[in-house]
C-alpha cells in the first residue's frame, strides 16, 4: 500500500469500486471507497479521485460513471450474488417508499395488482440490460447501451432522460425536505427573522444552505459515506411505520377500509408507482461489478420481487392506518409529538441532504471531463462547484414555488421514469438483437413499448392537470 507522498503503483493508485448502491430513484450512487491510498500527484492532477493522463501511475485514461467509459481496469468484478442483490434492492428503495400508501389509498387496493405488475416488467426490463451489455461487452453504461443501439443520437437521448430523472428527483427530495422539516419542528417555538420568506422555506432554504458545501466533494469515499448514511435513512422509515402500525403508537389502529378500485385516479398512480422503481440508469454498473454476469437476471428477479413485497405491505400498512387522511409522504401522517414520529421525520429531513452529492456526481464527473484539459486541477473544482451550487439553488426555487410532492413526483415517473425503465430498455434491446429476436420475443416488447408509451403519455397529462390546478388553487387564495 503506498504511502502519502510517495508514487503509487497502477494497481494501488485507484480501488474506485464499479458497482453502485442507491436509495431512491435515482436513483442514488454508490461511487465506491474511492483512491483511499494515491500518490500527492495522482490528488493534484485527476478529476475524479484518480488519475487522468498520469505518467507516475501508468493510466491513460480515467473513465466515468456519466459517460460509461471504461473503468474496469481500476476497479474489480468482486461482487457476490448476495452482495449484487442487496446492492439493486437498497438502490430502488428510496423516495417512492413514501407515497406508496397514499397510491394504494387513492386508486384502490386492486391497483397493488398494478404496482406488482410494473415491478415485474421493470425486472424483465432489467434483464434486457443485461442482454444488451453481454451482447457488447464493451458497453459500461446506460448512456453505453444507447449508443450501441442508436448511435450518438441514443447515447444522448439516454444521457438526457438520466439527468432529467436525477433534477426532477432532487426537486421532489428538497419538497420533502421541506414538508417534513416544518412538521419537525411542529410546536416548537423558534424565534427567525421576519423577512420575505416565511419560516417554513427559511428553513429549508438553511437546511440547503447547510447541504450546498456537499457538492464541491471530490474524495469518492466521502461521498460513497452520503450514500450509506441514505440507505440507513430510509430503512429507518421503513422501521417505524412498521412499529406504529404492529404496537400502535398514537393510538392509531390499522381498521381503516381501503376502496376496490378509482379507475380515473390511474394515471396519476401509475406515475408514483414506476418512480418506486426506477434505478435503471446504474444497473449497468452493478452488472460489470459482478463476479458471474451470467446471474445478473437472478439478481434481478429475487431483487425486485423483495423490493416489490416491500412496497406492498407498506402499501396496505399505511393505507389501513390512515385511511383517506393518508398524506402523499406517509411520514406526514403518523401521530405527531410520539418518539417514533420523530426518529421517521428526522431520517425524511436527512435523507434529501445526503442526495445532493450523491445525485450530483455523474454530472459533475461529466462536467470535468469535458472541461478543457488545460485547465488547472483547482479552476476545475471551482467551476463544477459553482455550477452545482447554481443549480442546487435553482432546484431549491423550484421545489418551494410548487410544493406539491405527489404531482411532482407523479410527473417525473411518467414522463421520465416510464422511458428508464420499460420504454428505452425494450428499444435497445430489440435493435441491438434484431438479427436474431425472435417473433414472440420481438411482439413481446413492442407491447411493453406501447404499454409504457400510453401510461407515461396518460399519466403525463393527469399529472400535469393535477399540478396547474393546484398551482392555480394556491395562488387565487
Amino acid at each position: 500500500m503506498p504511502m502519502k507522498g510517495k508514487v503509487c503503483s497502477k494497481q494501488d493508485c485507484l480501488t474506485l469500486m464499479n458497482h453502485v448502491t442507491c436509495t431512491e430513484a435515482v436513483h442514488s450512487v454508490n461511487l465506491g471507497e474511492g483512491c483511499l491510498n494515491r500518490c500527492d500527484i495522482c490528488v493534484e492532477e485527476s478529476n475524479v479521485g484518480g488519475c487522468d493522463g498520469c505518467d507516475h501511475c501508468d493510466i491513460k485514461e480515467v473513465k466515468t460513471l456519466a459517460t460509461g467509459e471504461d473503468v474496469e481496469q481500476q476497479s474489480h468484478a468482486d461482487s457476490s450474488f448476495f452482495h449484487c442483490v442487496i446492492n439493486m434492492s437498497g438502490m430502488l428503495i428510496g423516495l417512492g417508499q413514501l407515497s406508496t400508501p397514499y397510491a394504494l389509498e387513492n386508486g384502490g387496493w386492486a391497483t397493488v395488482f398494478l404496482l406488482v405488475g410494473l415491478g415485474t416488467i421493470c425486472g424483465y426490463s432489467s434483464h434486457l440490460l443485461g442482454k444488451c451489455l453481454e451482447k457488447n461487452p464493451k458497453s459500461k453504461s446506460y448512456t453505453d447501451i444507447g449508443e450501441t443501439a442508436f448511435g450518438k443520437k441514443g447515447g444522448i437521448l439516454a444521457a438526457c432522460f438520466i439527468y432529467l430523472e436525477i433534477f426532477m428527483a432532487l426537486v421532489s427530495y428538497t419538497i420533502s425536505l421541506h414538508d417534513n422539516l416544518i412538521t419537525v419542528f411542529t410546536g416548537t417555538q423558534i424565534q427567525l427573522p421576519k423577512y420575505v420568506l416565511p419560516p417554513s422555506q427559511l428553513l429549508t432554504v438553511i437546511a440547503v444552505l447547510v447541504a450546498l458545501p456537499s457538492l464541491w466533494l471530490r474524495d469518492l469515499s466521502s461521498i460513497s459515506f452520503l450514500s450509506s448514511v441514505g440507505i440507513l435513512m430510509s430503512a429507518l422509515i421503513f422501521v417505524s411505520v412498521a412499529c406504529t402500525a404492529i404496537f400502535g403508537f398514537g393510538g392509531v389502529k390499522a381498521n381503516k377500509t381501503i376502496p376496490v378500485l378509482h379507475l380515473q385516479k390511474i394515471p396519476a398512480i401509475s406515475g408514483l408507482y414506476i418512480f418506486s422503481y426506477a434505478g435503471h440508469i446504474v444497473f449497468p454498473n452493478l452488472y460489470k461489478a459482478m463476479k458471474d454476469p451470467s446471474k445478473f437476471t437472478k439478481v434481478s428477479m429475487a431483487s425486485f420481487a423483495s423490493v416489490t413485497a416491500l412496497y406492498a405491505s407498506l402499501a396496505f400498512t399505511g393505507a389501513k392506518l390512515f385511511g383517506p387522511q393518508v398524506n402523499p409522504q406517509i411520514t406526514l401522517s403518523m401521530p405527531q409529538h410520539h418518539f417514533i414520529t420523530k426518529i421517521a421525520l428526522w431520517a425524511t429531513v436527512l435523507t434529501p441532504m445526503t442526495k445532493y452529492a450523491l445525485e450530483f456526481a455523474p454530472f459533475a464527473i461529466q462536467l470535468e471531463h469535458n472541461l478543457p484539459p488545460s485547465m488547472s486541477s483547482r479552476m476545475k473544482l471551482i467551476t463544477r462547484g459553482i455550477v452545482g451550487s447554481l443549480l442546487l439553488l435553482l432546484i431549491l426555487v423550484l421545489a418551494l414555488s410548487v410544493p406539491y410532492f405527489e404531482h411532482v413526483l407523479s410527473l417525473t415517473g411518467s414522463l421520465v421514469s416510464v422511458c428508464i425503465c420499460i420504454i428505452l430498455p425494450c428499444a435497445f434491446y430489440i435493435k441491438i438483437s434484431w438479427a436474431y429476436i425472435s417473433k414472440p420475443i420481438l411482439i413481446l416488447n413492442l407491447l411493453l413499448i406501447a404499454f409504457g408509451t400510453l401510461i407515461g403519455i396518460l399519466g403525463t397529462i393527469s399529472s400535469a392537470a393535477s399540478l396547474v390546478e393546484s398551482l392555480l388553487k394556491r395562488h387565487s387564495t
